[in-house]
């Protein structure tokens, strides 16, 4: 369990850049954590409760309602023109600049501009949309400091992991921009190398997803297609997944629809076939640069996509991250960890922070109760 001095996130600091998701200002930011000493012991308590047994909780617990979970979008939440309402914060502008001068290119610009065609290529989106999810909180942090303070848990989708654990100071806002920027260049690689798609696909309790996707792989082999792949990539809600493989797979399956039962497919605005074995080429170096990365253990829990659980150290996440690549999205199963309680306890309060509202919607789908009590912090 992580000790009560962690969890009063003081800003880490590395090289030149000194940076708070709090505050721009380290000396601001120092301060700040002195006046949450307070919330350390409670805090403690809560996360402590977490790591029982349902069936083991009995002394008086912390009010669920007075705490927050965050979750962070992924690649597809772009747009030409995020960002623009959070210019009004000054953490926020600073976050930019911070990007800006380690990405050596005008981030911020891209993002308020375009041209769309540039924002959405992978390389850019990555970037764009976890720097905005991290300026979103800094509009969070101005008007909802106690969500900051009481936070216990966190979680992103695809990208969005990576996001969580820069909030969760496991991973240096500038190594990560780095790290992502690596992430994206052999992914847009990978997709270069093997034409690929991705739809949402939504069905019913009558259809064999699986069967489809095996069925779609197998005309691609028989057609001459070189080693095709069809299959789940995210797992979004009951009866909705996202697959994702060579093109010619996911034609197939738009063809015969009808016949497998498919009642809707709708493709995805990206360049690839993400979080399938067609991305394999990314994984080296992605794994290579996060070993040159100092990672710390996560400050709160955070949900690793592969399999729905949390991380358990540093270690843990430099063995797990990279297996994102190449491993379907396991976002449902995330969220039942994430809200899993007794019947009658009520349920922590969740801000999805960036572009889009996508998750809390999901939420909807995936537990109705957990998400009325959610909020979208928009980049």
């Amino acid at each position: 369990m992580l000790a009560a001095r962690r969890l009063l996130r003081k800003p880490r600091i590395s090289g030149a850049l000194s940076w708070s998701r709090w505050s721009s200002d380290a000396a601001k930011a120092t301060t700040e954590a002195s006046a949450l000493e307070g919330n350390a012991e409670k805090r403690q308590q809560l996360l402590n409760e977490l790591a029982e047994p349902l069936d083991q909780r009995s002394r008086p617990a912390i009010d669920p309602k007075e705490t927050t979970v965050m979750l962070f979008p992924g690649q597809g939440t772009q747009y030409v023109g995020m960002g623009k309402e959070l210019l009004r914060f000054p953490g926020a502008r600073r976050i930019f600049e911070l990007a800006n001068e380690v990405l050596k290119y005008d981030l911020l610009k891209l993002c308020l501009e375009g041209p769309r065609d540039k924002l959405n290529r992978t390389e850019h989106a990555q970037l764009a949309v976890m720097v905005s999810s991290l300026a979103a909180l800094e509009q969070l942090r101005e008007e909802r400091p106690k969500a900051i303070e009481t936070c216990v848990a966190a979680a992103g989708f695809s990208l969005g992991e990576i996001t969580a654990l820069v909030y969760a100071d496991a991973l240096p806002f500038d190594k990560a921009l780095r790290l992502v920027q690596v992430r994206a260049t052999a992914m847009q690689a990978a997709c270069d190398q093997a034409a690929g798609a991705m739809a949402m696909t939504l069905y019913g309790p009558d259809t064999n997803l699986g069967e489809a996707c095996a069925r779609a792989q197998q005309w691609c082999l028989d057609k001459g297609v070189e080693a095709p792949y069809c299959g789940i990539a995210n797992y979004m809600y009951p009866h909705c997944k996202v697959v994702a493989g060579n093109v010619e797979a996911l034609e197939f399956l738009e063809k015969n629809a009808k016949a497998l039962k498919i009642r809707r497919m709708k493709r995805l605005a990206v360049s690839g076939a993400f979080h399938t074995p067609l991305m394999q080429s990314a994984v080296e170096p992605f794994a290579k640069a996060l070993k040159s990365v100092r990672l710390q253990d996560p400050v709160i829990r955070v949900y690793s996509n592969v399999d729905g659980k949390p991380y358990r150290h540093a270690k843990h996440i430099l063995g797990q991250l990279p297996k994102q690549i190449v491993r379907p999205v396991k976002w449902e199963q995330v969220l039942h960890e994430m809200y899993e309680r007794k019947q009658g306890v009520d349920f922590p309060r969740t801000f999805e922070c960036g572009p889009g509202k996508g998750l809390v919607q999901v939420l909807e789908k995936v537990n109705a109760k957990a998400a009325q009590s959610s909020l979208n912090v928009a980049a």
